[in-house]
């Protein structure tokens, strides 16, 4: 099997636990809302009305709703189809026009180099498994000087990690937890300067 076939493999399997999750996580209340609070003030900061923005990993569009009123087009994507069904009708809703929401795997979006102001990529590196290939995807659809915002789990720095890399397997495998893939934060920081990133803000 070639590896980009294992990858398209990986993104169906991961697709179906996130279509089997959606409604529940479309009503799930967010963990930490001070915290998403601030990063969603910290990142509107950088905001203009002429620029045009990716979220990849968007799940069911809150944030990419959220922000629409700041930007001119934000193109929000998720590999999860009923994910993207309920972003859209959030939308709808939400009479909000300038978004986007298409369903695609990172690999599958067809983005010119140099074309974007912001990528969001929100609680989504860890979820990868070719993060490092994400990365400078991203440093090559950004135009000089544009800003890609994440927030990720870096799940080695935290103390529980030993028991969440023997348990998440299992979890995994059952259907319960989706694949998950350990890293520092140290480990991030040095993909982000490998692909040319400088680092402007830390959560």
């Amino acid at each position: 099997m070639s590896k980009q076939e294992n990858s398209a493999d990986t993104t169906t399997t991961e697709a179906k636990f996130w279509d089997k999750v959606a409604k529940g996580y479309a009503k799930k209340p967010i963990d930490d809302e001070a915290s998403y609070q601030k990063k969603l003030q910290i990142t509107q900061g950088y905001l203009r009305p002429n620029m045009k923005v990716l979220e990849y990993g968007c799940g069911t569009g809150g944030t990419s709703l959220i922000h629409a009123p700041y930007v001119k087009h934000i193109l929000a994507t998720d590999i999860s189809g009923e994910m993207i069904g309920i972003a859209k009708k959030k939308a709808k809703d939400a009479k909000v026009t300038n978004v986007d929401f298409q369903k695609a795997s990172i690999d599958e979006l067809s983005i010119p180099e140099s074309s974007l102001d912001v990528v969001l990529g929100l609680s989504i590196l860890h979820l990868l498994p070719n993060r490092q290939d994400a990365i400078k995807k991203t440093y090559s659809w950004l135009k000089p000087g544009g800003l890609f915002v994440t927030s990720t789990g870096c799940i080695n720095d935290w103390s529980i990690a030993p028991l969440m890399k023997f348990v998440a397997p299992i979890g995994h495998f059952f259907g319960i937890f989706p694949a998950f893939f350990a890293f520092s934060k140290k480990d991030l920081i040095n993909d982000f300067r490998t692909a040319g990133f400088e680092i402007q803000h830390e959560w």
